[in-house]
């Protein structure tokens, strides 16, 4: 009897410890699943001052002017944000991380503006639900955590992304480039019309640079290894992006200004002009590659024949001079005087 019942009693302490440890192991096989998946990077915060490239914007500037970039995917440059279209195991691209990322709670994002400007404010984050229904994105709902299967993530219709750089001179006279916002943006084929863009929202760079530094991406068709990660694609500027807007007063984009096609490829050059003549200026560069408008080159001809003028034997000066002719001068009476030396 003393048996039965010391059984039953061992039985009854094992279940709650084999309970405790069933659940340990299911939670260990849902951390290394998020560890796989996709948006799984678990980062410290000691780890994400670790794993970016890029360096903290000082609080006080000598000097900055920010542009915004907008960068079309179908450009060679870009295409590394682009591929793979679906995941091939680990490896995403650049939209399927971020937006994850942005569901799991690991980054915020923060709603597009109607003046297209990025605010990163507690009363600005995206509503993320809101944001789903906007763009017809499949999803579920369950006691508030929204999951959305990955066939259903959009990252096929991410055409372009808009961008904002920071170019600024820090107070050591030390020039610097450094991205500071992104944006995805979806494009859709009108039926015969120009295509449309939709903004979706507004990335903190500065909070994704940990995970994009842990993310390792092709940069080339003819090298498929995966030599950079995505932070250094950014902060290394290997992408090519058009000019479409500069922070100014009124805040108008180019387009808004430049009548033509031909005047915002004219103001787009010359803004890109503007930055490379500002840095130059930086060092002091030596300026005869460029000689001023009003000089013209000589050819080696021309120089040859000036320098044998230069260099020929100049005649004796004469030392008889001729003789100065006297001035006359008219009076009244009509009679001439002659004025001598």
């Amino acid at each position: 009897m003393n048996k039965v019942i010391a059984s039953i009693i061992a039985i009854a302490m094992a279940v709650p410890c084999m309970a405790q440890s069933q659940k340990r192991l299911e939670e260990q096989a849902a951390r290394e699943a998020e560890q796989k998946s996709p948006a799984g990077v678990t980062l410290t915060r000691r780890a994400m001052t670790q794993y970016t490239a890029q360096s903290v914007m000082p609080t006080e500037l000598a000097w900055r002017r920010d542009i915004y970039r907008e960068l079309d995917l179908t450009k060679e440059k870009n295409a590394a944000l682009y591929y793979p279209e679906e995941p091939l195991g680990d490896r995403v691209n650049f939209f399927t991380l971020v937006f994850n990322l942005i569901l799991n709670g690991k980054i915020q994002a923060y709603e597009y503006r109607l003046d297209d400007n990025e605010l990163f404010t507690p009363d600005n984050l995206l509503d993320i639900e809101n944001m789903l229904e906007r763009f017809y994105i499949d999803y579920k709902n369950e006691n508030g955590k929204i999951t959305v299967l990955q066939r259903d993530i959009p990252s096929r219709e991410i055409g372009k992304y808009y961008i904002k750089e920071s170019n600024y001179l820090d107070q050591m006279s030390n020039y610097h480039t450094r991205v500071t916002a992104i944006c995805p943006v979806m494009v859709e084929n009108g039926f015969g019309g120009e295509p449309t863009k939709k903004p979706m929202f507004w990335l903190n760079y500065d909070e994704i640079s940990p995970y994009l530094g842990q993310t390792p991406v092709m940069t080339s068709s003819y090298n498929n290894t995966s030599n950079m990660s995505l932070d250094d694609y950014f902060v290394m500027g290997c992408y090519d992006g058009d000019i479409y807007k500069t922070s100014n007063l009124r805040n108008q984009p180019l387009a808004e200004y430049c009548e033509t096609d031909s005047a915002l490829a004219e103001e787009r050059q010359k803004i890109e002009d503007q930055l490379v003549g500002f840095r130059k200026g930086l060092w002091n560069e030596d300026s005869s590659e460029t000689e001023p408008d009003n000089e013209k080159a000589e050819t080696p001809k021309a120089k040859s024949k000036t320098e044998a003028k230069s260099n020929a034997p100049k005649p004796e000066k004469q030392r008889e001079r001729k003789q100065r002719e006297p001035r006359q001068k008219s009076v009244s009476s009509g009679e001439r005087i002659g004025v001598h030396r």
